[in-house]
């Protein structure tokens, strides 16, 4: 079987493939009366999925070495790993409005791949000697892998925006860390004493305030009752909407795995990072030269490190860490093709300047 030709088939299969499964998530998420719909995203994913891993598969026999030595195969290598990832969030998630912001990432790196890289770039060729080493696979792959998962996370927060009109909701679910969830609007209160607390603004808990009072009814006083009441809220125009039910549980939903899938890719940027720098020790004689790459999976690592801590720690929940995973989305993209294509560096493909 003529191996390259197989690659080039599937590529352009891929993409194709790709291109499909996304006018299928997008008519899916126009038309939820069509419940096939999601079944056949789901499908479409799985055969990019296999036609990638095919094609690597493919090249690491003709090549001799793990795919991943120039931008041809990194990049198919990171729609495999956005497509393996995407399905493990849509099965936990059981919504197809994944797939409506994956499928475009994971159909524009194959296209950017096997439709704009010129030939020279896509022929697989000898390795050079700093490459010629077991950490080409320890490390690189680790930290596309790493890549796949934050860029689905961050993705999926920016679905969290999108679904949300980026509206400051407060989530219940259990994904919110150790602070998060704290001012629910309960109050302990000693029996007779006099209560008043301010109104919960509408935006925070979808219109419901909560409050203690105490009973009248036993005559002193000394019982007291926790009470639900509304809020009411005077039209304005500038007041926002309340979101509906639907939008709240897929807006939690969303928000939970994309939590977890960041948390999954940290740990892996973290020991891609390590690994980088024990292999540029014995490549290169020192653990860190703040080479251009160096520098932004430092700035990367720090981005998703404060996500992390936010939410671990400081509690934050709903739209202020779903920001700074959207803003962690363009700085992944930075560190992996900005600073190869556009700086001049150990790690560098080429630059465009």
């Amino acid at each position: 079987m003529n191996l390259v030709l197989l690659q080039n088939w599937l590529d352009n299969a891929s993409f194709a493939v790709l291109f499909v499964t996304l006018l299928v998530y997008w008519v899916g998420a126009a038309f939820p009366s069509l419940p096939a719909m999601a079944a056949l995203g789901t499908a479409g994913m799985a055969i990019a999925n296999l036609c990638i891993a095919t094609l690597l598969g493919a090249r690491w026999i003709e090549a001799g070495y793990f795919p991943l030595s120039n931008l041809y195969e990194s990049l198919f290598f990171l729609a495999w790993g956005i497509t393996a990832v995407h399905l493990i969030a849509e099965n936990g998630s059981r919504s197809r409005l994944v797939g409506v912001f994956t499928t475009p990432v994971a159909m524009g790196i194959t296209a950017f791949a096997a439709l704009t890289l010129p030939s020279d770039m896509q022929a697989a060729e000898p390795l050079v000697p700093a490459l010629k080493s077991n950490w080409l696979m320890m490390h690189v792959s680790v930290m596309m892998l790493s890549y796949s998962a934050l860029m689905v996370g961050s993705v999926l927060a920016i679905a969290f925006l999108v679904v949300t009109r980026g509206q400051n909701i407060q989530l219940q679910g259990s994904s919110v860390g150790t602070g998060g969830y704290r001012s629910n609007g309960y109050r302990l209160h000693k029996a007779g004493e006099l209560v008043t607390q301010p109104a919960t603004p509408p935006v925070e808990n979808n219109g419901f305030a909560h409050r203690f009072e105490t009973n009248p009814s036993n005559g002193n006083g000394s019982t007291a009752v926790l009470n639900l009441v509304t809020n009411p809220q005077p039209e304005t125009s500038t007041q926002a909407e309340p979101l509906s039910p639907q939008r709240l549980g897929l807006a939690e939903t969303l928000d939970n795995i994309s939590y977890r899938i960041i948390g999954l890719g940290f740990p892996l940027l973290t020991i891609g990072i390590i690994a980088g720098a024990v292999w540029a020790n014995e490549a290169w004689g020192s653990y860190w030269s703040w080479d251009p790459k160096e520098t932004w999976a430092l700035i990367t690592w720090l981005v998703f490190a404060a996500y992390l801590h936010a939410r671990i720690t400081r509690g934050w929940q709903g739209r202020r860490p779903a920001i700074l995973a959207a803003s962690g989305f363009v700085v992944v993209w930075i560190c992996y093709l900005g600073v190869n294509l556009l700086g001049k560096g150990l790690h560098s493909y080429g630059w465009f300047f």
